[in-house]
């Protein structure tokens, strides 16, 4: 496949108009158009519906879309690795981690990891855990930071963190300043819940803390970064529940309160392809593992 024709085909799919996307192309749109006709013509499948204003993607050119982003951001990174290579670097490794690792030692283990492999591009970005498993199986990815209970089926690694939920509450709540509560104090509010298309897992799980507590959680809101739950609630909008270590956001105008009741425990995983091995790797694994023990005090399994 032609990647020039897969490069104008994205630009278009983001643009769903052939004048803008020739211009962003710096192109004439006759080119464009012939291109994408050729493109077309090389699938066997027709791409976009045209009127006289715009285009959309038809069910074909919305699957191209998805796997040209993929192809093409692959593309960009062997170059960058070759690059890297040619300028003295002896490798690359991508790193893809939830945001509230930031919050949970992934700054450090960046750290650790440049000091030991100072000759390696570390290359980090920012996913969801379904699409950390995801990239991972496809080999976009070399290692991941994911929120569950076990390593997902077909990859390798070990439990990284583990801590209680909270219970996060708008600064001027009457909850807010207690040492703890009973989670049925919640019982009325809105709540704020980390999307569940994003995971799962937590959300499930926050749910069945609240039916254990006695009612059903009126949720409100749903969100895809912790981040965002946390903002959501400074802003008035509702409560949550919340990993501890999101203490250390510096999000004004909050308060986290712990619960009475064993509630909701936070799982980080640090995962990787079984088949993905090398030194360079090993080291990103070791410098994971020396801060999961700097952080528990206890070795990692």
């Amino acid at each position: 496949m032609d990647l020039r024709k897969l490069r104008y085909f994205s630009v278009l799919a983001e643009e769903k108009h052939f004048g803008r996307a020739a211009r962003r192309l710096s192109l004439s749109q006759p080119p464009l158009s012939l291109a994408i006709r050729q493109l077309e013509e090389e699938i066997g499948a027709k791409l976009f519906e045209r009127n006289s204003r715009n285009v959309s993607l038809t069910a074909a050119g919305v699957a191209l879309q998805r796997e040209a982003t993929l192809l093409l951001r692959r593309v960009d990174e062997t170059r960058g690795l070759v690059k890297a290579i040619a300028e003295g670097q002896r490798g690359q490794l991508r790193l893809a981690f939830g945001g509230s690792m930031l919050y949970r030692g992934l700054p450090r283990i960046v750290e650790r990891f440049r000091a030991a492999a100072p000759s390696t591009e570390l290359r980090l970005r920012e996913l969801n855990s379904a699409e950390q498993v995801e990239a991972l199986h496809r080999d976009e990815i070399d290692l991941g930071f994911i929120h569950g209970r076990a390593t997902p089926a077909g990859l390798e690694g070990f439990r990284y963190h583990s801590e209680p939920f909270v219970a996060c509450v708008p600064a001027g709540h009457p909850c807010a300043k207690a040492k703890t509560l009973q989670l049925a104090r919640l019982c009325d509010e809105d709540f704020v819940l980390f999307a569940q298309a994003a995971s799962p897992d937590y959300y499930q799980s926050i749910i069945a803390t609240c039916l254990s507590a006695g009612f059903t959680p009126k949720v409100r809101h749903e969100v895809r970064h912790w981040t965002s739950v946390v903002a959501f609630v400074a802003n008035g909008m509702g409560v949550a529940l919340a990993p501890r270590s999101l203490r250390t956001s510096h999000i004004k105008d909050v308060a986290f309160v712990p619960i009475r009741q064993p509630g909701v425990v936070s799982e980080t995983w640090c995962v990787w392809k079984a088949d993905n091995q090398g030194a360079a790797l090993n080291r990103l694994i070791d410098a994971a593992r020396q801060q999961s023990v700097a952080m528990t005090g206890t070795r990692s399994h």
